[in-house]
């Protein structure tokens, strides 16, 4: 794969994308320190450090919380309306035939329903944050300066979905997942140098950041294994006389990715945790309040913890039996004359099929829970923000960096294919 890609970056065309995504890069990095003006910047440093899950997205957007950028909303409301949007397709049957067979015109309409979702989540977010959560870092009160706020904040939400739209287009791998990809290694280097300072500062030692990395270096591994892992489900298809000629007859298989929802259980996990806590932030010093302050919002506590495992394992279920359909599967090997060896075609072929989703999606869900959860963990026996580094993080970077890859290699074997026409 290695060599692909060195052969990949000597076309021409690649490199021009590289040029494009690199230029695009510099310009969201410039963008998260165009700081946003009424602020006391210090003050949000402290609400961020003091709270676990503002630190993580403050992680996902690269340092745009702690700097309070205009890109400080980051990507994130576009990707959850881009998950509720795929759940409403279950429900609605509308959403569902635009996708299917919609066409062009189709795929133009769920994209524009998605931006509307997406203005109405990231308004409700930029609100929630300007109005309830750095209510205190707000060096003007008054209508005016909450309002340039809030505008500033979906102004730079949109800015960087049309960036990474842009990416998609123009450049090299999907814009989004690519952006969230540069804010979390963004990150690595001030890591570097808080375990630098902890050491200096003796509140740190040698053998925690040791096992650390070593904690790390071994995600890292089983991430990649776990990620490329997949199920195979032979596939025969019957023999066809057409003609003179015999088509058919040859043996293929289904993959089936063991982490078929990637990192988007996580996310709207993530997501549906902390809506009690802006709930919360209308009804404050109330017992609801004050459960949620300690339990719901720290993100080392057992109970925040144990909730965000079952949540992420539910919604791994959940994400995976609405976009595997085994009945769809079933009738369209029927159709296309191929039948798994063993299992007779139709009803019994979807039995079979439901059966080997729901054997690789528990494991899945249990490694994507125990992947976002154990970081969380050790970090509150170390102290140490590497650990944001683990789990959630690196699942995204490699999913992120293999995508790219093979797309790098795509361009490679198109080259091929060119050359072996015109020669």
């Amino acid at each position: 794969m290695l060599k692909n890609i060195w052969n990949a970056l000597k076309l021409p065309e690649v490199k021009k994308r590289l040029l494009i995504t690199a230029l695009i890069f510099v310009l969201i990095r410039f963008g998260h320190y165009v700081i946003i003006p009424y602020i006391d910047r210090e003050i949000i440093s402290e609400i961020v450090g003091a709270s676990g899950f503002l630190g993580l997205l403050d992680l996902f957007s690269g340092g745009g919380y702690q700097n309070f950028s205009i890109f400080s909303l980051g990507v994130l409301p576009y990707i959850n309306a881009s998950i509720i949007m795929q759940l409403l397709r279950v429900v609605i049957p509308h959403l569902e035939h635009l996708t299917k067979e919609g066409g062009e015109e189709g795929r133009r309409k769920i994209a524009g329903y998605t931006r509307w979702l997406t203005l109405g989540l990231g308004l409700l977010q930029a609100f929630m944050f300007t109005n309830y959560v750095f209510i205190d870092a707000l060096l003007n009160q008054s209508f005016i300066a909450r309002l340039i706020i809030i505008v500033t904040l979906m102004a730079g939400t949109f800015l960087l979905v049309w960036l990474g739209e842009w990416i998609t287009e123009k450049g090299i791998g999907n814009g989004v997942s690519l952006i969230i990809f540069t804010g979390i290694i963004s990150r690595i280097p001030l890591s570097v140098t808080e375990a630098v300072q902890m050491i200096q500062g003796e509140t740190l030692t040698y053998g925690a950041l040791l096992f650390s990395v070593v904690v790390l270096l071994l995600a890292l591994t089983g991430v990649v294994c776990v990620h490329q892992a997949e199920r195979r489900i032979a596939v025969q298809y019957s023999k066809r006389i057409v003609g003179r000629k015999t088509a058919g007859g040859q043996s293929t298989y289904i993959p089936l990715k063991l982490i078929q929802a990637g990192v988007l259980p996580i996310i709207f996990a993530s997501s549906v945790i902390t809506f009690p806590s802006i709930i919360a932030q209308f009804i404050p010093e109330t017992g609801f309040a004050v459960f949620t302050e300690t339990y719901l919002t720290q993100q080392t506590s057992l109970v925040f913890n144990g909730l965000f495992f079952f949540m992420i394992v539910f919604f791994t279920y959940f994400y995976t039996s609405i976009t595997y359909n085994p009945d769809d599967m079933a009738e369209n090997l029927q159709k296309y004359g191929g039948f798994v060896p063993g299992v007779r075609p139709g009803k019994e072929t979807s039995e079979f099929m439901m059966t080997m989703l729901n054997r690789i999606t528990f494991p899945a869900s249990i490694f994507l829970g125990l992947l976002a959860v154990l970081p969380n963990m050790l970090l509150g026996t170390t102290n140490l923000s590497i650990f944001f580094f683990g789990g959630t993080s690196i699942l995204i970077m490699i999913g992120v960096a293999i995508e790219t890859a093979k797309q790098m290699e795509g361009f490679l074997v198109m080259r091929q294919y060119k050359g072996f026409l015109k020669g």
